[in-house]
């Protein structure tokens, strides 16, 4: 007897919209779903703590081809039934994720569009006006057939091994849990042509060091240097995987980031976030939870240092 029917599921590309997708991925394993995810190599690490398998989708096509045939002949090994129904869901909207799946003999769903629709086996309405994390709730509850509502908080989780990692790593710098700021101040390209970085970054970082708090950032691989030139006051934790960041970021006192990977990565685990915000729509792509301060003055203005130091003051006594 099938305990759970296996379900492929590929992610997106980016970390904010994997984190977004969570509390969708949790109701397909809730309504009997044994998920076999697809994505980066990173989403490994950002979601060791789930308890999800993650395949590292190749770049070549005929490697990726090659691998979701793999997946499809193990799904049928655990459920004959797999190849007679919906047995992939597709977070992406791109035309080749759905050609991927159809060479592979695979029989995906996803959001109708971009010229895809005749490859899937169901094409779903894309609603407009929706947060992202909404879009993908409302993904997967058209796949299943239900009605629910998102919830108020993602709930990423992370493991006590994890958890101690992160502390061990923080007494050998003499810092407490709960007691410094992380700060997330890098933003990789723009959106609709915006840019995405808070100007006054670097002043902030030397108002609150000034002030006496802990100011702590974790630098992607291509982000060490500039870490090191932009922010000489804040204390570098290089190297750190994925899982110890989501961590790191939930001991901190405070969160302070840019519409960014790691402010969604913030949000997730239930950190308190100062959501630092500019010119992109922040209806569609704010952080989502209940710990999350958004700090936005409209469009064409951004939050003043003064204003998010008394944020950080009265997160950090």
């Amino acid at each position: 007897m099938i305990e759970a029917r296996p379900l492929i599921v590929r992610l997106r590309n980016f970390v904010g919209d994997t984190v977004l997708s969570i509390p969708a991925l949790r109701l397909l394993e809730q309504h009997g779903h044994a998920l076999q995810l697809l994505g980066k190599g990173w989403a490994r690490g950002l979601l060791e703590a789930e308890g999800w398998p993650v395949h590292v989708r190749p770049a070549g096509l005929h490697d990726r081809i090659g691998q979701l045939r793999v997946m499809r002949r193990e799904a049928l090994k655990l459920d004959p039934g797999f190849d007679r129904r919906d047995n992939m869901l597709l977070f992406p909207y791109a035309f080749s994720a759905a050609l991927d799946a159809r060479w592979a003999g695979l029989k995906p769903v996803g959001h109708a569009g971009d010229g895809r629709t005749w490859l899937l086996r169901r094409g779903l309405p894309r609603r407009e006006g929706r947060h992202t994390l909404v879009e993908y709730w409302e993904l997967a509850c058209d796949f299943l057939g239900v009605q629910a509502e998102p919830p108020q908080d993602i709930g990423l989780q992370v493991s006590e091994d994890q958890r101690e990692a992160a502390r061990v790593l923080l007494a050998q710098h003499g810092i407490e849990p709960g007691r410094y700021v992380l700060i997330c101040p890098f933003a990789n390209g723009r959106v609709e042509f915006l840019d995405r970085s808070w100007p006054a970054f670097p002043d902030f970082v030397r108002r609150a060091t000034a002030a006496g708090h802990r100011v702590v950032i974790v630098p992607g691989p291509a982000e060490v240097q500039g870490a090191r030139d932009l922010y000489p006051d804040a204390l570098p934790l290089d190297g750190v995987a994925l899982g110890v960041y989501n961590a790191l970021l939930q001991l901190a006192g405070v969160v302070v980031a840019n519409d960014t990977g790691p402010a969604h990565m913030a949000a997730g685990v239930g950190a308190r976030l100062l959501s630092i915000w500019g010119p992109v729509d922040a209806a569609r792509w704010a952080p989502w939870g209940s710990t999350v301060t958004l700090m936005r003055r409209g469009p064409a203005a951004w939050a003043g240092v003064d204003e998010v130091m008394s944020a950080v003051d009265q997160a950090l006594p």
